[in-house]
């Protein structure tokens, strides 16, 4: 299994492919595309991420020590961009996905690239994993 930081090594790789900024936001979009979805019965309020312009649901499950992230939402771009942290974070354990230093963000040049109310959700989504995590966490010692 890949590490948090090969994955995000991985996405860099894939975004340098690219050169100009339209094709970036097209595969952003590709990427939402493939986003392992949310069921209906997570749909709900409690899971939605405050902070996000858009509406963007996250669930977090536990298994087998691991923590499986599934999300949707009802914008495109951002549905991309949630893709993009439940592929780093997904599938790791708790105490990894707390510690990571999600640095694609700034190396993919998301950060220059999106509108502050875009960034500043992407932020609140890598910020409710982890603290989706650090209660997982908690709840299993």
């Amino acid at each position: 299994m890949m590490s948090i930081n090969e994955i995000q090594d991985e996405l860099i790789d894939e975004f340098s492919m690219y050169s100009d900024w339209m094709e970036k936001y097209e595969y952003i979009i590709q990427l939402g595309k493939e986003l392992p979805l949310i069921k209906d019965e997570y749909k709900l309020d409690e899971n939605l991420i405050r902070g996000c312009q858009a509406r963007v649901w996250l669930h977090a499950d536990y298994r087998d020590g691991l923590v499986h992230f599934t999300a949707d939402s009802d914008a495109i771009i951002t549905k991309g961009l949630v893709s993009m942290v439940v592929r780093v974070l997904s599938g790791h354990q708790p105490a990894e996905i707390v510690q990571a230093d999600l640095y694609f963000v700034d190396k993919v040049g998301l950060k220059e690239h999106l509108s502050v109310t875009r960034s500043n959700g992407l932020l609140s989504m890598i910020k409710q994993m982890k603290v989706y995590a650090l209660a997982l966490q908690s709840k299993a010692s």
